[in-house]
C-alpha cells in the first residue's frame, strides 16, 4: 500500500498548529511542518516521524528557499494548511516595517506557495489549500491595523484561488476569534475576553481541527471560510 501524500502546516511549532499536526499523525497522516523557532513542539513533532523545515517568510527570498526545500521532501501534497502568522502592533517610526512583514506572512506566503506548489497538490486527490485567517478581520481593530488588513487580504486569496484551483483542488479558510489563551493572561482579561462572545468558552484548539477536518473530508465546500467565534457577531 503507498503512503499517502503529506499535509503540509505552516508554523506549527505550537499552539493550534502543533495541535493540529499532532491529531494528524494520530490519524496515520504524514505530516510536514514549517517554523521558524526550534520549539519542544518541533522537536516532539520529529520524534513522532514528521518533517519539520525552518523558514522564515518574512521575505520573498526566505519564502522561495522554502518551497525549493519543500520540493526537495516531497513530489506531492494531500493538503497545504497555512498556519503561520504574525501579531504585531505598528509602533510609532516602525510601521511600515510592521505592515510589510504581517503582509509576507499572512499574504505574500500562502500566495507564492501556493502558485509554486499548485503541481505537488495535483499529484493527490482529493486536495485542499486552507488559510487559517481571523475573525477580527471582519470587523478591523484600531489597534491592530495592519494585522487585520493583511488576515483580510488572507480571505480574499482564498475566493481567488478556490476560483483559480477549482474543481481539482479546494480552497477554504478558517477564521477563528478566542480559541485558547495564554499562560500570563490574568483573570481580568480572560473574563473580559470570554464576555465578548455569546457562547462565552474558551473552547481550546480542538475546535479549529474540527473545522480542519470537515474542509478535508466534505468534497462540496470551495471559496468558504468557516466562522468560529463562538457568536461574537452576536454581541
Amino acid at each position: 500500500m503507498s503512503r499517502p501524500a503529506p499535509i503540509l502546516i505552516t508554523g506549527a511549532s505550537q499552539r493550534v498548529g502543533l495541535y493540529c499536526a499532532e491529531r494528524l499523525l494520530d490519524e496515520g497522516q504524514p505530516v510536514i511542518i514549517s517554523y521558524r523557532t526550534e520549539r519542544d513542539g518541533v522537536r516532539h513533532l520529529r520524534e513522532r516521524g514528521a518533517t519539520a523545515l525552518a523558514a522564515d517568510f518574512s521575505s520573498e527570498a526566505g519564502i522561495l528557499a522554502f518551497i525549493d526545500e519543500l520540493k526537495g521532501c516531497t513530489d506531492s501534497l494531500r493538503a497545504i494548511v497555512h498556519n503561520a502568522s504574525d501579531w504585531l502592533t505598528e509602533t510609532p517610526g516602525h510601521e511600515a516595517d510592521a505592515f510589510q512583514r504581517m503582509f509576507s506572512v499572512h499574504m505574500l506566503a500562502p500566495y507564492l506557495i501556493n502558485l509554486h506548489c499548485e503541481e505537488l497538490l495535483r499529484r493527490s486527490s482529493p486536495a485542499d489549500i486552507i488559510h487559517l485567517s481571523d475573525d477580527v478581520a471582519r470587523r478591523g481593530s484600531e489597534k491592530r491595523i495592519a494585522y487585520c488588513a493583511s488576515k483580510a487580504g488572507l480571505d480574499n486569496l482564498t475566493l481567488s484561488f478556490a476560483a483559480r484551483f477549482a474543481p481539482d483542488i479546494k480552497v477554504n479558510g478558517i477564521a477563528p476569534a478566542l480559541v485558547m489563551f495564554n499562560a500570563e493572561d490574568d483573570d481580568a482579561y480572560r473574563k473580559k475576553t470570554l464576555a465578548k462572545s455569546a457562547l462565552g468558552i474558551e473552547p481550546g484548539p480542538q475546535v479549529v481541527y474540527q473545522a480542519l477536518r470537515y474542509l478535508l473530508d466534505n468534497s462540496y465546500v470551495t471559496g468558504t471560510t468557516l466562522t468560529l467565534n463562538g457568536g461574537r457577531h452576536l454581541k
